[in-house]
């Protein structure tokens, strides 16, 4: 019984979402600069922001290769909920 409800409380724990009271911007100082791209293969990932420690770290655009040949990537975006902002991270569709 107290394995369940620790598996329970350990499975509910790892999909909570952090809210911030404030959407967060780039830090101070942050100069956006798109490097040359590496091949027509790569396709600019812009700038995230992942969860650590109770808020989100930004992390800057970068190049990637595309998964697949046809893939695109949907930029993250902030979601305004009733208790702040929460961030959607970016993804390939």
């Amino acid at each position: 019984m107290l394995f369940t409800a620790l598996s329970l409380f350990a499975a509910a724990n790892s999909n909570a979402q952090i809210v911030v009271r404030a959407r967060l911007g780039r830090p101070r100082g942050t100069v956006l600069v798109r490097p040359h791209r590496p091949s027509p293969r790569h396709v600019w990932v812009s700038e995230e922001w992942t969860p650590s420690g109770g808020t989100y770290v930004y992390k800057p655009g970068y190049w990637a290769e595309r998964p697949h040949p046809r893939a695109v990537w949907v930029a993250g975006k902030w979601r305004h909920s009733h208790r702040g902002y929460i961030w959607i991270a970016g993804h390939w569709n």
